[in-house]
């Protein structure tokens, strides 16, 4: 596995030094980019978006091409997985995931299985075909959702606001839930490593829904199973350390627990004081995030504003990857993320020099001749 030229994304998940604070965005390829929206109607839905690796690896880069971006993410859904379990995936235009055949049976429960990998073929198929446009110019970030966030989609058959299916089974049959936590885990683990197999050069893990849990049930039913997963992926693949970082929205008050999976990286959202979680964590993990989503509503100078105002919160610090704290909007003005991500680069860097030895070597960040137009930090 090649090491990208600019590699400050990997050196600060892995707490290194860093001449400036890496971004990148959640959804950073999605629905608030123009070219994004004409070739999901070009492919004709999100699934076949998803399943061609072509049109995969054509929105995976069209933030890059617009902005000064520290990574590019696979183009894909945390839902491929319990598709590829026999579910029945549909997405419906304003409505959201569907599944037509949810977990609301204790034999169906029973009968889940870990699906093989090559029903999730295309997706690997999209890493490799990113990876190779991708010129290792920047890193590729793979990624899946955790086993209790998939869990909520698989019994609850689609989105919702109070998880009653969930947490009726987590109250009343446990280890039902536990047994499809267990398939979920094993299935996410071969599934990111498989991404590591075909070009990954990190990992996320997002538990999107991990904080609507009371405090032990987080711990037994989310961070039990990701931790699972953390222990059974590939940490080195081909000489070079492949980053994980752990994601739970809602989860500030757990960041102890998150950070001492062995995990590389914690997620935060917006909720949480980024400098108050590197007291406590900082020593063990780098982290990710954290402003506000909304921020990118407002007027271009707010964005400024709060972005210096998170990284100021982090200080001058290494291992921080500065993110949202959960995806961007679909009603984002694009050209206020290219005042975030350029206020980032530009404002950490007069942070990061007050702490770096002028001699250091930082390594290569030049962008070359990437084929595929992207503008990288110098």
């Amino acid at each position: 596995m090649s090491r990208p030229r600019n590699d400050t994304l990997l050196r600060a998940l892995l707490r290194q030094p860093t001449e400036y604070t890496p971004v990148w965005l959640m959804r950073q390829a999605g629905r608030y980019l123009p070219e994004y929206r004409a070739t999901r109607a070009h492919a004709g839905s999100f699934m076949d978006l998803c399943r061609s690796s072509a049109f995969a690896t054509e929105v995976t880069l069209q933030p890059l091409e617009r902005y000064a971006l520290d990574a590019a993410i696979l183009f894909s859904d945390i839902l491929t997985v319990p598709d590829a379990m026999g579910l029945g995936l549909s997405f419906v235009e304003g409505e959201g995931p569907r599944f037509e055949r949810p977990l609301r049976d204790a034999d169906a429960i029973r009968a889940l299985a870990v699906p093989p990998m090559e029903s999730l073929q295309y997706v690997f198929d999209a890493v490799a075909s990113i990876r190779r446009a991708l010129k290792d110019s920047v890193p590729l970030i793979g990624f899946s959702g955790s086993p209790f966030t998939l869990a909520c989609y698989m019994i609850e058959g689609g989105s919702s606001s109070d998880f009653r299916n969930v947490k009726a089974l987590m109250y009343s049959r446990p280890e039902l839930l536990h047994h499809i936590l267990d398939v979920n885990a094993r299935t996410v683990t071969d599934y990111l490593n498989a991404q590591i197999a075909h070009g990954a050069q990190a990992l996320m893990i997002f538990d999107t829904w991990g904080g609507v849990l009371a405090p032990d049930a987080y711990r037994e039913f989310s961070l039990r199973y990701m931790q699972q997963i953390v222990d059974g992926l590939e940490r080195r693949y081909e000489g070079e350390d492949v980053p994980i970082v752990l994601f739970t929205k809602g989860g500030g008050q757990w960041i102890e627990d998150i950070a001492a999976t062995g995990c590389d990286a914690v997620g935060l959202d917006w909720t949480t004081d980024i400098g108050v979680a590197r007291a406590r964590v900082g020593h063990q993990v780098a982290l990710q995030g954290n402003l506000d989503p909304g921020v990118l509503m407002g007027a271009p100078d707010h964005v400024a504003i709060e972005a210096r105002r998170v990284l100021d919160a982090y200080g001058p610090h290494y291992g921080h990857v500065f993110n949202l704290g959960h995806g961007i909007s679909q009603f984002t003005p694009h050209d206020n993320v290219r005042v975030l991500v350029d206020t980032v680069h530009e404002y950490s860097r007069t942070m990061l020099a007050q702490v770096m030895p002028p001699d250091h070597d930082y390594g290569t960040d030049e962008a070359g001749d990437s084929g595929v137009g992207l503008w990288l930090p110098s």
